[in-house]
């Protein structure tokens, strides 16, 4: 009898309760949610991640980040991915802290399985939104202690059939941006970029262009983002979100974009005009 109690699934898991996998583990198990940590400490350099950005297009959404993380004046990893589907008709980018970041992407993507799961149904892209908000805002004591997550959400509405994008600050302030948004130390120059290269009714392969042009040009003017390496062949990531759902690009399509950017700002270092 001893036996079959300990190979029993303790009480919490097999008690009816919320459709939220995080309020589940902040019961459970909250020592293992990202920003729960114990001791007060300053902030060690660790890896950044930065840029991302993302725009409207027909139809959806696309989103792409750069490859560059950076830990103080170092380059601490020339590979990192910062763009993931949150779920089929979603996408998360991260700028802040990446080890935290990443971590934060991960629990984000089972609560919105564990929703659907319990539910039978996904989440409206609204309360997808709202649950990230109440993600990052979990990592606020961290945040103050300078390992800040500032993630960047959009993805396909069903309801209104539209793409739509979702900024937040630290503290989980969401925020939806018309258009195009960027985040990370080179959003400023990325942002100019979609100003003037963004327009409505752009085709998802059009956004795929302008998205690399921008985080091109924010690489141009900032040392944390990297800019494509055509030497060691690594291309930002760059995934698009439609009603078929988030697909992401692959590498050997986006060779000719870059080879057409490179080959445009040869002649033109300023980049293409509105």
């Amino acid at each position: 009898m001893s036996d079959e109690r300990s190979a029993r699934l303790p009480h919490a898991f097999t008690t009816p309760g919320s459709s939220s996998f995080l309020d589940f583990v902040s019961s459970h198990a909250p020592h293992l949610l990202p920003g729960r940590r114990d001791g007060d400490f300053a902030a060690p350099a660790v890896p950044h991640a930065t840029t991302i950005v993302a725009l409207q297009v027909d139809g959806g959404v696309v989103m792409a980040g750069d490859r560059r993380a950076t830990a103080g004046s170092m380059i601490a990893h020339r590979e990192i991915e910062k763009v993931f589907p949150a779920d089929e008709l979603s996408a998360v980018g991260i700028a802040g802290t990446a080890g935290i970041a990443i971590e934060l992407v991960r629990m984000f993507q089972l609560e919105l399985e564990h929703y659907e799961k319990i539910e039978g149904t996904l989440l409206s892209l609204e309360g997808k939104a709202n649950r990230l908000s109440t993600m990052i805002r979990g990592n606020l004591g961290l945040a103050m202690q300078g390992l800040a997550v500032v993630p960047l959400f959009a993805g396909y509405d069903v309801a209104r059939a539209t793409g739509r994008i979702f900024s937040y600050d630290v503290t989980g302030g969401r925020y939806e941006e018309r258009d195009h948004h960027s985040v990370g130390s080179g959003s400023v120059f990325a942002r100019g970029a979609l100003k003037k290269l963004w327009r409505p009714g752009l085709s998802p392969a059009d956004g795929v262009r302008v998205a690399v042009e921008a985080l091109y040009d924010a690489a141009d003017d900032d040392s944390a983002t990297g800019g494509p390496d055509a030497v060691r062949r690594i291309w930002p990531v760059v995934a698009s979100v439609t009603a078929a759902g988030y697909v992401r690009v692959a590498d050997d399509d986006l060779d000719p974009v870059v080879a057409a950017i490179l080959a445009d700002r040869a002649d033109r270092l300023g980049g293409p005009r509105a």
